[in-house]
């Protein structure tokens, strides 16, 4: 079966955009997605990348980017008011739902992105997030235990050495075989991709 690799962090805004839009894609082209979490942050240190929010002009600007791409789609997004938000332990948990419940892994996942861009949460507020986690049917004890999880937490760190060492210095960020997708904008060279893919 084709296959897409989809390098994201729930922190990107964009990430979200192209998680709705990566699955429309997929189901086109008849191909399965790779889900890879990776801390951004990391990325962005080993890479001396940093968030465009940190350049004032480059923030607005994508903030008037992400509305076109959300009208071009049709997938609703919100900036989330109480950014920036600390994704490490939504990146653990996601992580851990993946390795220890993949059977729930879907649901999670658009869980905490549409808590984070399609109806914005607090995030950074641990009441927050247990209430969130107790909405997608996740035990809190599991929860606050998976957090703190070795396995959990090489996992993750191993993802986000792999996309460095792949070459992804920010998120969203595609493989079709060995060739990396930056951004949004360069969805439709995966679209390509998948459609010559045998």
């Amino acid at each position: 079966m084709k296959q897409v690799e989809f390098y994201f962090d729930f922190g990107s805004p964009y990430s979200y955009v192209g998680f709705y839009r990566i699955q429309q894609i997929a189901t086109q082209h008849q191909a399965e997605i790779i889900w890879k979490p990776m801390l951004l942050g990391g990325v962005f240190k080993a890479t001396g990348n940093s968030s465009p929010m940190a350049v004032p002009a480059k923030a607005r600007y994508s903030m008037i980017d992400l509305g076109r791409w959300s009208k071009l789609w049709n997938i609703p997004v919100q900036m989330n008011p109480y950014f920036p938000i600390n994704t490490l332990n939504l990146m653990r948990l996601i992580t851990a739902v993946q390795l220890y419940q993949p059977e729930n892994f879907q649901k999670v996942l658009q869980g905490l992105f549409d808590a984070m861009f399609g109806q914005p949460k607090n995030l950074n507020d641990m009441n927050e997030l247990v209430t969130l986690a107790q909405s997608l049917e996740l035990d809190i004890n599991q929860v606050q235990t998976w957090l703190a999880d070795d396995q959990v937490k090489n996992q993750l760190k191993q993802v986000t050495e792999e996309a460095i060492e792949r070459g992804v210095f920010g998120a969203p960020t595609w493989f079709v075989g060995d060739e990396m997708y930056w951004g949004v904008d360069h969805l439709h060279f995966v679209e390509r991709a998948l459609q010559t893919v045998e």
